[in-house]
């Protein structure tokens, strides 16, 4: 196990969209978690980062990969309530789970954008099928690229599993 690998943090959120129960790190273990931090007044965001998370989860089989949405809000606070969020989602068919994330009582920064030492929205961070960290893009990240790294995250999941004779024939 490469010893350089760092535990993802746990979200802190206040309220989760399109979820029968609240997802976590701890209990999406197994799956690589795709999370996609955003805001919905950032331009970026709505042209590429839920578009890209969306198509990331039309692509790859739910079983094996998880897209959650992370909405967190460091401006514009008053305008971006959860029923504006609940009204975004549906108009742009968001149907992977959205937590909002937790305010801070210091400052702007959210919790979970904090405990992530997120720079920005969108920011998307892939998270292997042990809950560790392994990439975070702020901004924009190709679909190819995105895709490649996801593909190579099973792949290195799978040949882990079956080193330890845990696959199936």
């Amino acid at each position: 196990m490469d010893r350089s690998l760092q535990p993802a943090p746990p979200w802190r959120v206040t309220q989760w969209f399109n979820a029968a129960a609240p997802p976590s790190v701890a209990s999406l273990r197994g799956k690589v978690i795709v999370l996609e931090a955003f805001q919905m007044l950032c331009p970026g965001c709505v042209a590429h980062g839920l578009p890209q998370a969306a198509r990331v989860h039309a692509t790859f089989p739910q079983e094996r990969v998880a897209v959650v949405g992370l909405h967190t809000v460091f401006e514009h606070h008053d305008a971006m309530t959860p029923t504006a969020l609940a009204a975004f989602l549906h108009e742009y068919r968001i149907g992977f789970p959205v937590g909002v994330d937790a305010p801070a009582d210091d400052g702007p920064i959210p919790q979970t954008m904090r405990a992530y030492a997120m720079q920005g929205t969108p920011t998307l961070v892939l998270i292997d099928v042990d809950g560790n960290l392994r990439e975070q893009y702020f901004s924009q990240v190709g679909d190819l690229a995105l895709g490649a790294r996801i593909a190579g995250l099973l792949a290195e999941a799978d040949a882990a599993r079956d080193a330890s004779g845990c696959g199936s024939s």
